[in-house]
């Protein structure tokens, strides 16, 4: 499963406007109010702030992915967000960030929910596709990072 085939263009936020760690997943979140993959947002909420209750998913270098599994969708979705006002989310870095990528994943899809969430994760750790995201300009640039980002360095 390619991260940049869960991403459309109705999930993706070139500018959040959130400005608290909070603010920004409920966000992400909000956007799939409408998605019928969906079967109770409350929950998917639920998961994704118990998740972070856990351990920061702010990984470092300005880039966060929040996540979490449940029953409450019928398969794996995603979200995509930056600002361009530092967020402070008690990162493992300390640094704050710009890049917040939410995953949410089905219960019984652990699998491949950890396989993108390590996708996720090395695609962010470069620091060309990090700077090339905050700059891009609108949603469909976004988009289209991440579908050369996949296509160029990783057999899927």
């Amino acid at each position: 499963m390619k991260v940049s085939e869960l991403l459309k263009p109705e999930f993706v936020i070139a500018e959040l406007s959130g400005t608290k760690k909070e603010d920004v997943i409920n966000e992400l979140i909000d956007l799939f109010k409408k998605d019928p993959r969906v079967t109770d947002l409350e929950k998917v909420r639920s998961a994704v702030l118990e998740r972070e209750k856990i351990m920061s998913t702010g990984v470092g270098k300005g880039f966060a992915i929040p996540h979490g599994k449940t029953g409450a969708v019928t398969e794996i979705l995603a979200a995509f967000g930056k600002t361009a006002r530092p967020i402070d989310y008690q990162s493992l870095d300390s640094q704050p960030v710009h890049l917040v990528f939410l995953l949410v994943g089905k219960d019984n899809l652990v699998s491949t929910h950890i396989k993108l969430l390590s996708r996720i994760s090395r695609m962010m750790n470069k620091d060309e596709f990090r700077k090339n995201l905050i700059d891009a300009p609108s949603t469909e640039e976004i988009l289209e990072l991440f579908r050369t980002e996949e296509a160029n360095y990783y057999d899927v």
